[in-house]
This record gives C-alpha cells, sequence and structure tokens, in this order.
C-alpha cells in the first residue's frame, strides 16, 4: 500500500475536530474522489498527507513512512490547489520550470516543452497569467504538479472555478496523463458526476468531525471517454454516491 491510514485524528487549537477516526488504504496507481460537505476535513485530509498539516494523532504512512519523513526522503508528492497560483512574472514555462529549478534538477527545457504539449499549452510557453483564461491556468498549474514525476499527486479542488465544458475536458485530459504516467491521485470534489467518472473508488465524508461514511466502487473500464457520462451505469453509480452524500450530510 503507498497510503495507510489508522484511527487519524486531527484537532485544532480551540478543539475543533476536524478529522475523526479515518480508516484508509489506498495501493499504488490508484485514482479515487473524496466528496463530502463543506467543512468535512477533505482538505485537512489532504495537507496532512502532503506534509503541510501537522498534530494529528494515530496512524499514517505514505510508502511506510510518516508524511513528513516521506517528503524529506524524496518521496515525490505534488499538490493542485482550487487556485492555480501561478507566479504573475513568471511565463508558463517559467511557472511548469519553477520546481526543478527549486529542486537544481538539471532537465532540459525540451522535456519541460514536451510535457507542456501534453496539457495544449506548448503555443503559450511564453505567456503569462494575466494572458491564460481559467481553463489554461489549471493545466500550467497541472503541469507544474507532474513535472517532477511525483507518486502521489494531491488535487483539492482544481476544477471547481471552471465551466462545466472545459471542466470535462480536463477530467478527460487528466484521466489521458494518469493513464500513461500511473502516479496515484487523490481528488477532492464537490461535483459526484466529476468524481465518478474519474475515479476507481469514490470515499464519502461525514461532516462534523469528518469521517469516512461510505466506500463506492466505481467498476467502469478505463479509458473512459466523454459518452460514458449518459451510460445508464453512469446514472446508476452517481446516483449511488449521491444518496450516500445526502444521507451522511445531514
Amino acid at each position: 500500500m503507498l497510503i495507510e491510514a489508522s484511527d487519524l485524528n486531527m484537532i485544532f487549537e480551540g478543539g475543533i475536530q476536524a478529522l475523526k477516526g479515518i480508516e484508509l488504504s489506498i495501493q499504488r496507481g490508484e485514482f479515487v474522489s473524496f466528496v463530502g460537505s463543506s467543512g468535512c476535513g477533505k482538505s485537512t485530509l489532504l495537507r496532512i498527507l502532503a506534509g503541510l498539516q501537522h498534530g494529528y494523532s494515530g496512524e499514517l504512512t505514505l510508502a511506510g513512512m510518516a508524511p513528513l519523513d516521506a517528503r524529506q526522503a524524496r518521496h515525490n508528492v505534488s499538490f493542485v490547489f482550487q487556485e492555480a497560483n501561478l507566479l504573475p512574472w513568471r511565463d508558463v514555462l517559467g511557472n511548469v520550470k519553477l520546481p526543478l529549478e527549486l529542486r537544481q534538477d538539471p532537465r532540459m527545457d525540451s522535456e519541460v516543452s514536451d510535457l507542456l504539449d501534453l496539457v495544449g499549452l506548448r503555443e503559450f510557453a511564453n505567456a503569462f497569467p494575466r494572458q491564460l483564461s481559467g481553463g489554461m491556468k489549471m493545466r500550467a498549474s497541472l503541469a507544474r504538479a507532474l513535472v517532477t514525476r511525483p507518486e502521489l499527486l494531491l488535487m483539492d479542488e482544481p476544477f471547481g472555478a471552471l465551466d462545466e465544458l472545459t471542466r470535462q475536458r480536463l477530467n478527460e485530459e487528466l484521466l489521458e496523463l494518469w493513464e500513461r504516467d500511473e502516479w496515484t491521485c487523490l481528488f477532492v470534489t464537490h461535483n459526484v458526476f466529476e468524481a465518478v467518472f474519474m475515479s476507481q473508488r469514490v470515499f464519502v465524508m461525514k461532516p462534523r468531525p469528518g469521517s469516512i461514511a461510505a466506500e463506492i466502487e466505481i467498476p467502469l473500464d478505463y479509458p473512459r471517454l466523454p459518452e460514458l457520462r449518459a451510460s445508464p451505469e453512469f446514472a446508476r453509480l452517481a446516483g449511488e454516491v449521491s444518496a450516500a452524500l445526502r444521507e451522511h450530510s445531514e
């Protein structure tokens, strides 16, 4: 297993409990999603896994180590936030290369350029963030996360602010990259249809304090083509996730 959690709890200062009794096992190469109402601890869970949030209790391992130890041991984890967070004074190429520069990784510009091609931004390599649409900014953010060839990609509602058509296209492009490179992905979303389309498993989280209320298998074959969204089986699975979400959000 790449990730294992047992009785994971997180209590913030002031006694606010964000997570309670999280039990989780995720294999290498899996694509899983987390859905739940706002404030149920989805983002907190990702931040703990990234080694960005401390003070939790219980057991949590990433590649057999505590998340912070795993990061220090160069187990590669990348995080994509809801906002693209591009540096406005750097062009697209400069933003994507930034993690390599920070690591003093001498990877060639041509390799970074190939990644921009994969996310459809080769022609915009020298454009600045102010010149990009919302979808282009997220593509650049995704390329920046993938340039280090991560073992684990953590995505916190990355497409939540985009229009539906752009969101669906990015879902499809992300899955193509995942199938090609076989990294592990934990994907947080409020969109049930997005979770079902992308994932092998969907975890439904119960709020206040956050816990995993249901785990739903998504037994749909890959590659997942756009017409899947109109299929009866897709509708059935989306209904199952929605019912669990309603049941455990009250």
